[in-house]
């Protein structure tokens, strides 16, 4: 079983705890966290795939969205959670509910200087290794109750800017 599939299970302990009267709550981060110092997630792999190959590749016609949070800003709804979630909340730490593909390929490729390009599903894996599988699907996510509940606030650069900024390229 992959370690993301052991998650399941156990947050639905964490809500069925809250259905005990325990003050659990479930947060789920955003698959792209990001920020400097990342060194290991998924947007600097995909700077490394897109210096390896010389193109920054999004799958098919990239319009598939992924949600993404600063990691500075993924810190802040652990503390407001722990203080104020209600018992058996699901919550969601998430900036950007939905930046396509396409959009954070074009980034990448602006910052690299190298050509965006899709590519077929089916190669997906060939160019982009084991995010091949991953990064084709389409999953935005809102954090409209977080935010409700919480009144957790994001504050700092959405990913598209984040790129931007260059300190990914720092070598």
């Amino acid at each position: 079983m992959p370690r993301w599939a052991l998650r399941v299970p156990t947050e639905h302990a964490v809500i069925a705890m809250g259905e005990r009267g325990v003050r659990s709550a479930a947060l789920r981060l955003a698959p792209l966290v990001h920020g400097e110092g990342d060194l290991k997630g998924f947007t600097p792999t995909l700077i490394g795939i897109a210096r390896a190959k010389g193109v920054s590749a999004y799958v098919g016609d990239g319009s598939n969205r992924w949600p993404a949070v600063h990691r500075l800003d993924a810190a802040h709804p652990y503390r407001l959670a722990v203080e104020a979630a209600p018992a058996g909340s699901r919550l969601h730490a998430v900036g950007d509910e939905g930046v396509t593909f396409r959009e954070i390929a074009e980034a990448i490729g602006r910052r690299l200087r190298v050509p965006v390009a899709g590519v077929a599903p089916e190669d997906a894996g060939d160019h982009l290794g084991f995010l091949g599988p991953l990064v084709s699907l389409d999953s935005p996510t809102s954090s409209a109750g977080t935010r409700e509940r919480l009144g957790w606030r994001p504050t700092r650069p959405a990913l598209i800017a984040d790129i931007a900024e260059g300190h990914y390229f720092n070598d």
